[in-house]
């Protein structure tokens, strides 16, 4: 299993439109090494962050490289409004620390370079409930509360987390998946609780337009987390790396497995399909 789960900015820092220019496009199919999926507002796109790049893609499977250079997106996640976030590795080296721009339009700018940084964040999410407060995974759990511009430590937080989620309703409550199962912390990520899913693998968290968590389950499938329960939405043999949910028809989700296979469903999970065949 392991195996398989492998408000201001500042100066601008790389340009995709201008990249989205003269890059050429590609089968969406051809993508490897995904690391997160992001539906912008208002958009068909698909943004699909990677180890060689950001791409947009759009309905018909034709994947457009919108990042200047192919840097390592490593984290990578939007804020309700569409602003979007970054970390991960430049091309040429290193870590980037945090970036952000706010659309798929640019620029982006380099936001901090987090503590003890710069940082590889690589799992990352912004409250739906206050889009200045992000968290991150990187020796241990990160917090900021100024739109990403400064960071402290908020815990060590759980083992082996493998995505994380910020609640809907407060601020305060994040979601870790990790390889012993859902846990939850009410206190900005200072303490931790088991919340579901005990001893079993949960590969990926994402709080959806509705206010209730999804998760994967590695060996169950795809789930939904309301009061404290678990419903089962579909049983899926693969493993869900990254979700994302169109805020205008919350029955429209993407999912990238651990084989960065694109999946979609158009009625909330239920059923899926190839994002392009």
């Amino acid at each position: 299993m392991k195996a398989l789960i492998g408000l201001a900015f500042g100066t601008a820092l790389v340009l995709p439109s201008a990249a989205s220019e003269h890059s050429a496009a590609i089968p969406v199919g051809e993508l490897s090494h995904i690391h997160g999926v992001v539906l912008p507002p208002k958009s068909d796109l698909v943004l699909l962050a990677t180890h060689y790049g950001l791409f947009a893609v759009d309905s018909a499977g034709s994947a457009r490289m919108v990042s200047e250079a192919a840097d390592d997106f490593m984290g990578f996640t939007a804020a309700i409004d569409g602003a979007l976030y970054a970390s991960g590795h430049p091309s040429t080296g290193g870590n980037i620390g945090i970036i952000g721009a706010e659309s798929v339009d640019g620029p982006w700018s380099k936001l901090s370079d987090g503590v003890q940084g710069p940082v590889d964040f690589h799992a990352l999410t912004v409250s739906p409930a206050d889009p200045l407060v992000l968290y991150g995974t990187y020796g241990g759990i990160q917090i900021s509360r100024d739109g990403g511009r400064t960071w402290s430590m908020a815990g060590m937080g759980p083992e082996e987390v493998i995505d994380v989620a910020a609640g809907a309703d407060d601020p305060g409550q994040l979601f870790a998946g990790t390889m012993t199962g859902l846990m939850e912390s009410k206190d900005y990520g200072a303490t931790w609780t088991i919340a579901a899913a005990e001893g079993v693998p949960v590969t990926a968290v994402e709080t959806a337009p509705d206010g209730t968590l999804r998760l994967f389950i590695a060996g169950t499938g795809f789930a939904r987390l309301d009061g404290g329960q678990i419903e089962v939405i579909s049983n899926r043999d693969e493993v869900f790396l990254h979700m994302a949910f169109d805020r205008e028809d919350p029955n429209n989700v993407i999912a990238v497995t651990a084989e960065s296979d694109i999946l979609a469903s158009n009625d909330g999970g239920k059923t899926w399909s190839a994002f392009a065949p």
